[in-house]
């Protein structure tokens, strides 16, 4: 089975125009749509398949402050009160609980690293709480292990990937919006070299503002504009467990596996960091700017298949505007999860949690995590096009920060003091190959 997803009804009707056409129904581009229509916007949100179905709901679900960059952290902390506001607001349940994360470990290292993030952390005023041995035992019970120790970040969070995505659209539809659900938008009209319309499959509709939040489709859609956006998918695989195992954690994070409660009271089971990097394309052209992050986590990535160049996502061909695309070819990229590391990622769940050991497999999936060469997102609206703005890249950390990305996408467009600093998303720091920081988590 794939990764479970609510469904809703939307209309097949294609507005003429509007005030903002977003293009992508993730959780960053319903979040934006669901902002800018809250504002009194006119807007279109585009998806060529379903809301939320591709790695918006195949995540963790983790909504956390606990070890995010420096650079993704104030953004992080908006989002956990966004989350609470957009479900009083639309009246619907997206699975959000404060429940709080637990890390365990029994490596001096990396509790020495979360314990260096902790002083930062609390330094801006961030509730991250370092656990004793003994503390993180008590904590761990389910686990029947002793642990050298770990951090407890009671105020952070989960949310249910399979209902945040369709929940924050009816959202939209809810102050007006427009959601068009089977409907792709392949490229851009231009007047005077700023926007003027979208052309979708289905028509053209007349705006002057787009916001691409394409998520792994992203690089193509811009390499027909001749904008560079370099851009790596790594095929992360994950699955999830049936409700039954009783007393253990909401989300427990160890290097061996984390484990996270769904919403129906099963279990989604991953190994973090493990990946398997699928060459294409655009991922061979933009090589270079990737070099350090591959250096930084070559132990956890290993080399893929060819189901991402065959899936034409990160396509370096043109496309025509009057032909279908690539992206009605493949409507949902569902691709195949690797053996071998669900395998893996069962046996070690159930080795550190035992309950798991009495629940049956529920479902198996993979998912593209859209990354960028810093593992940070972009987040701009000054990217060569007058009237265009991306908001992709989120690296494997967008489902968390969507509400407070999609927030910050609607203070740009509407010219309202942003919720967090901007100059780090900027498209511009990839003019040249990317040997600066890449993110920690």
């Amino acid at each position: 089975m794939p990764a479970p997803l609510k469904s809703i009804a939307t209309s097949d009707t294609l507005p003429a125009d509007a005030d903002c056409v977003i293009i992508g129904a993730g959780i960053v581009g319903v979040s934006a749509a669901y902002w800018l229509a809250r504002a009194g916007q006119r807007v279109v949100l585009l998806e060529k398949g379903r809301v939320g179905a591709e790695q918006s709901s195949r995540n963790w679900g983790w909504c956390r402050q606990q070890n995010r960059d420096a650079r993704e952290l104030p953004l992080s902390t908006k989002s956990l009160t966004l989350w609470e506001d957009m479900a009083a607001d639309i009246g619907d349940d997206m699975g959000f609980s404060r429940c709080g994360l637990l890390y365990l470990s029994n490596d001096d290292k990396e509790i020495d690293t979360w314990a260096a993030w902790g002083r930062f952390a609390r330094g801006v005023g961030i509730d991250t709480r370092m656990l004793t041995a003994t503390e993180a035992a008590e904590r761990g019970a389910a686990t029947g292990q002793a642990w050298k120790g770990g951090v407890w970040s009671p105020s952070d969070g989960i949310a249910d990937p399979a209902r945040a995505a369709p929940v924050i659209a009816q959202g939209v539809l809810k102050h007006g919006g427009f959601v068009v659900q089977g409907c792709a938008a392949r490229g851009i009209e231009r007047e005077a070299g700023a926007v003027s319309g979208v052309i979708t499959e289905r028509g053209v509709i007349r705006t002057r503002q787009v916001v691409l939040a394409g998520g792994a489709w992203a690089a193509s859609f811009l390499h027909q504009l001749g904008i560079s956006f370099p851009q790596a998918a790594i095929r992360s695989s994950i699955l999830s467990v049936g409700p039954g195992a009783q007393g253990l954690p909401a989300a427990l994070h160890t290097a061996g596996a984390s484990v996270t409660r769904r919403g129906d009271g099963g279990y989604t089971l991953a190994i973090s960091g493990f990946g398997k990097v699928d060459p294409t394309p655009g991922m061979i052209y933009g090589a270079r700017h990737f070099v350090p992050m591959f250096a930084k986590r070559w132990r956890m990535l290993s080399p893929g298949g060819l189901q991402a160049w065959r899936a034409g996502f990160e396509t370096r061909s043109r496309w025509a505007m009057d032909r279908p695309t690539p992206m009605e070819a493949v409507r949902v990229l569902d691709p195949k999860p690797a053996r071998a590391t669900l395998d893996l990622t069962l046996q070690s769940a159930r080795a550190l949690l035992p309950a798991l050991r009495e629940v049956d497999v529920q479902a198996e999936w993979a998912g593209y995590i859209d990354s960028t060469p810093d593992g940070v997102p972009v987040i701009d609206g000054n990217i060569g096009v007058p009237g265009l703005l991306l908001a992709a890249g989120f690296s494997g950390h967008g489902f968390g920060i969507g509400p407070g990305a999609g927030h910050l996408v609607a203070d740009i467009l509407l010219g309202r003091p942003p919720i967090a600093e901007i100059a780090q998303y900027r498209l511009a720091r990839f003019d040249k190959a990317q040997w600066g920081k890449v993110s920690e988590f």
